[in-house]
């Protein structure tokens, strides 16, 4: 096989993510992400005017059921037999992984069409257990490293960075505003599939800066003596969701407009502080793109907590206690829309589809996206338009 350059993401779908037990909370992983896998390859045919021949459905997924959820998503979308598919696990940066997984095996030389992203129903997740007793996680690391939970770990990082509860606050607060603008404007209209009935994101709420203050702390600071700072208010909430992208090669997509995938990068971090992941991954993947940041249009964190998103951002100088670039999230994050694990990275990618490519972004423009995720470690991958 031969190098076929970047793989270009030419559709881009997800459902609409709802807190758990909502909305979606009666179907299975496979009944969330067969239609958006569905609707990816229809639009792909409609964008490139050729009948799709999918190569591979990869699919992240952090909570279960197993099964290969990648193949039971192909099949549950009626793609023919013969199409395989694979499950990813990196956690929260699960769906991410998945689309780069994907854009790789474009690169070494396959000419077929990927369906990429990822899948989490958290409300179905199967009850799991180790000796008889019941765990909502698998451990993040070995017996003798620190694997703290992830709420303590953006605590931490409060504490280090000087994040106050004012600030997180704030950033939260931004986050709910931008979505519901988003949500007023439409903007989600065109990335969302309609699964069951359910069209609209559950999670924006008008009322957030009334409540904000009223949350109480749900972890002690540093010294264990005091109150910290990180609340449900300034939190993600679990929620079920899929998303996923359609990637051909740039000589196969036909003038139709995309995201090709420039660089990629995964990288490891001190597990006792897994929320600051991105900062490397990020660092890097601008290096193997040549480019700086400032040569960035949009950028998609998954805003797991105010705390640990604020930490990433003043690192790479993206907010300080007085500002946030407005590249970053410009509709809003996953503290107003929810944190769908396994998908929340190729959530992030949907949203920069919409924001360049739906929204007529110049060819050339660029985009980033990242997570932190569990254990210690972040991902990070840099689009460019083309056109």
């Amino acid at each position: 096989m031969t190098d076929n350059g970047p793989a270009v993401i030419v559709a881009a779908r997800r459902t609409p993510i709802t807190v758990r037990g909502g909305g979606l909370s009666h179907l299975g992983a496979e009944q969330l992400a067969g239609p958006v896998v569905r609707e990816c390859v229809t639009d792909a045919e409609s964008a490139t005017g050729q009948r799709a021949q999918v190569a591979d459905v990869v699919l992240g997924n952090c909570m279960g059921p197993g099964g290969n959820i990648g193949r039971i998503s192909a099949l549950a979308a009626g793609l023919d037999s013969s199409v395989p598919g694979m499950s990813i696990d990196r956690q929260c940066g699960s769906g991410l992984s998945a689309i780069i997984t994907a854009g790789e095996a474009i690169r070494a030389g396959d000419h077929r069409m990927r369906i990429a992203g990822g899948v989490e129903s958290a409300s179905t997740a199967p009850l799991r257990l180790i000796a008889g007793a019941p765990y909502t996680r698998a451990p993040f690391a070995p017996t003798g490293f620190p694997d703290p939970e992830m709420g303590p770990a953006a605590e931490a990082l409060a504490q280090m960075f000087g994040i106050s509860r004012a600030h997180q606050d704030d950033y939260a607060r931004r986050s709910h505003q931008r979505a519901l603008a988003a949500q007023r404007r439409q903007i989600f209209d065109a990335e969302i599939v309609s699964v069951d009935g359910v069209a609209n994101d559950d999670g924006p709420r008008e009322n957030v800066s009334r409540l904000l203050s009223r949350f109480v702390p749900l972890f002690a600071d540093a010294s264990g003596h005091a109150d910290g700072t990180v609340t449900a208010g300034n939190s993600c909430r679990i929620c079920d969701g899929a998303a996923a992208v359609a990637m051909v090669p740039r000589s196969a997509r036909q003038g139709a407009p995309g995201l090709a995938l420039v660089a990629a990068s995964t990288i490891g971090c001190d597990p006792a502080l897994p929320g600051i992941g991105p900062v490397a991954a990020v660092r890097r993947a601008l290096h193997d793109a040549n480019v700086s940041l400032s040569q960035i249009s949009a950028i998609e964190i998954v805003e797991a907590f105010s705390a640990q998103t604020l930490a990433v951002l003043q690192s790479l100088d993206l907010a300080d206690r007085h500002r946030v670039d407005p590249r970053v999230c410009a509709d809003g994050g996953a503290l107003a829309l929810g944190h769908p694990w396994g998908a929340s990275g190729a959530v992030g990618v949907v949203r920069l589809f919409s924001r360049l490519v739906r929204q007529d972004a110049p060819a050339g423009a660029l985009g980033l996206a990242t997570a932190a995720i569990g254990g210690g470690m972040g991902v990070a991958a840099v689009f460019e338009v083309v056109r």
